[in-house]
């Protein structure tokens, strides 16, 4: 029965609906996991000081990431793979593996040594923590993942290449394990350092899961010393998607400094805020980009431009609507799903009120930044690789100065301040200064999103408008959906008060139900043509079955 399941799920996924639902359903088991991870995070610290130094050790580990094993990027590696014979491929994989291999943890290495005094300039703070020694510590431990990582994108190449999307989709399922692990049974005895032990395991599981695909495509990486002659062309079409991978960390970067000085917990609840709007992303935006890249890869390599389009309409048609529906039904739940969540232990609800208002400033922007990942991605496939970089310059320059402009002048105007958290219904909330950060998030990626729209008239003429409707339903189901939900929760409550978390869940779990079905219901008399392609996907889906059936030996 194992041998058969593994079978299953190494199988090439075919159809772009159906691989998008593959991926979306194994990315909803690793985000479920990753929300257990937070909600073990909560219980333990709460929005606390030693929980802001768990995620800024991550900064400086993800900036090497971004700009040294993205300088082999995937979105490179799968056209060179797709259309390389198989000594071809293993060359270029083997240079490329060693190249992260050798420069990257040199790199790592001088950054582990000066560590110390690079750290505590950049967060002054940090330096009279009681867990200052740790922060150190989790920061060296960290940075071998960026090679772990970057690695495992050069596999991963080789198994979204052969389709096998199930298998890649389960990567992070494991690296999420591994944090749980982490977090479950090394912190009691290793403290944050135990923390850093299950990421690495996390990261090593990663890796091994793309092994037998590449193993078996005979595509497994020799050490070399790299040749500039096959790595530079990679790493000269990677520097835009390494660079605009840079600017988005830059500003994730800058945002934790900013808020590492506007008072403790704030990185905390910033950083619970992004993960649960990361949930949705990875479902709906993150699922349809991964599925849509191979393909409109080929089809610009043949120069297939109608095709080309129609591909690229079709995801982000139903990137769109869903967005758009999960975004209205989120604002509504907004709380609800934070008390679920994270609402434990020293969770407290001043906690889960700035949490709350943070995520329904930071879902504002799902579409665009789903629209983000596809079009970039497009583009890429398009061989204009430069134009994503140039959008998210503009973009990320956004977002960094709206928020050093807004903690400079609102956090000196406590009124105003309170006056605008108000809005939020967090304007008596310490820590409110942390919706700020989150406006300008948002602001950057509409910003780039609509950009990148602009640059579709070119790329993909007739692209655009094909958005309009499925837009349009999509709002007005959402209406719909979000007033019955809202009104479900008003009913409820009268009957019985959110004392406890499973009446919290309940309530819920039935009003977003109802909502749901008033969107299915809308969208079904519109004729919506992407909620007909999503039920016969799902049928499809449900007649493919991946798992034996129960009983099967």
């Amino acid at each position: 029965m194992v041998r058969k399941f593994l079978q299953r799920i190494a199988k090439p996924v075919r159809g772009l609906h159906q691989a998008a639902y593959w991926l979306a359903l194994l990315t909803f088991a690793s985000q479920v996991l990753a929300l257990v991870r937070d909600r073990t995070f909560a219980h333990v610290f709460g929005a606390s000081a030693p929980l802001d130094l768990y995620y800024a050790a991550f900064e400086i580990p993800d900036l090497v990431f971004t700009l040294v094993a993205s300088l082999v990027s995937a979105y490179v590696l799968i056209p060179r793979i797709a259309s390389d014979s198989e000594e071809e491929a293993r060359t270029l994989i083997s240079h490329a593996s060693s190249f992260l291999l050798i420069f990257g943890g040199a790199i790592a290495a001088v950054l582990a040594f000066i560590a110390p005094s690079v750290l505590f300039r950049i967060f002054p703070t940090f330096a009279v923590s009681q867990y200052a020694d740790a922060f150190v510590l989790l920061v060296r431990l960290l940075l071998l993942q960026p090679i772990l990582l970057g690695i495992s994108g050069i596999f991963a190449s080789v198994t979204q290449v052969h389709r096998r999307f199930v298998l890649y989709a389960l990567s992070p399922v494991l690296y999420n394990l591994g944090i749980i692990f982490g977090a479950v049974a090394l912190y009691p005895r290793f403290g944050l350092v135990g923390i850093g032990y299950g990421v690495l395991l996390g990261a090593f599981a990663y890796l091994i899961i793309h092994v037998p695909i590449v193993a078996g495509a005979r595509l497994m990486p020799r050490l070399v010393w790299p040749s500039w002659r096959i790595v530079g062309p990679i790493m000269r079409d990677s520097v835009p998607r390494t660079l605009a991978l840079g600017v988005g960390s830059a500003v994730g970067f800058a945002i934790t400094i900013l808020a590492a000085r506007a008072g403790h917990g704030i990185i905390s609840v910033f950083t619970f805020a992004t993960n649960l709007e990361a949930v949705p992303l990875a479902l709906i935006g993150s699922s349809y980009a991964v599925a849509a890249f191979p393909v409109l890869s080929e089809l610009s390599g043949k120069g297939d431009r109608e095709e080309f389009t129609k591909v690229l309409s079709a995801a982000a048609r139903h990137l769109v609507l869903w967005s758009v529906i999960v975004f209205g039904l989120a604002i509504v739940l907004r709380a609800h799903l934070v008390r679920v969540v994270l609402g434990t232990g020293r969770f407290n609800w001043d906690d889960t009120r700035l949490t709350a208002a943070t995520f329904a400033i930071l879902i504002i922007a799902l579409a665009a930044q789903g629209l983000i990942l596809l079009l970039s991605r497009a583009l890429y496939a398009a061989k204009q690789s430069w134009r994503p970089l140039i959008y998210q310059l503009i973009g990320g320059a956004v977002s960094v100065v709206v928020a050093a402009a807004g903690l400079y002048y609102l956090h000196r105007a406590t009124d105003t301040l309170s006056l605008f958290g108000t809005i939020f219904r967090v304007g008596d909330v310490t820590g409110n200064i942390v919706l700020v950060f989150a406006v300008a998030v948002v602001l950057g990626q509409l910003v780039t999103a609509g950009f990148l729209l602009l640059a579709m008239r070119s790329v993909a003429p007739g692209f655009n408008r094909s958005l309009a409707r499925p837009f349009a339903e999509g709002v007005i189901a959402t209406f719909l959906g979000s007033v019955a939900a809202y009104a479900t929760l008003s009913v409820m409550g009268n009957i019985e008060p959110l004392t406890s978390l499973v009446a919290v869940l309940t309530h819920g779990f039935v009003a977003g139900i109802v909502g749901l079905v008033v969107v299915a219901s809308a969208l079904a008399l519109f004729g919506n043509e992407e909620f007909r392609d999503m039920r016969a996907a799902l049928h499809r889906f449900a007649k493919a079955r991946i798992l034996p059936a129960f009983g099967a030996s």
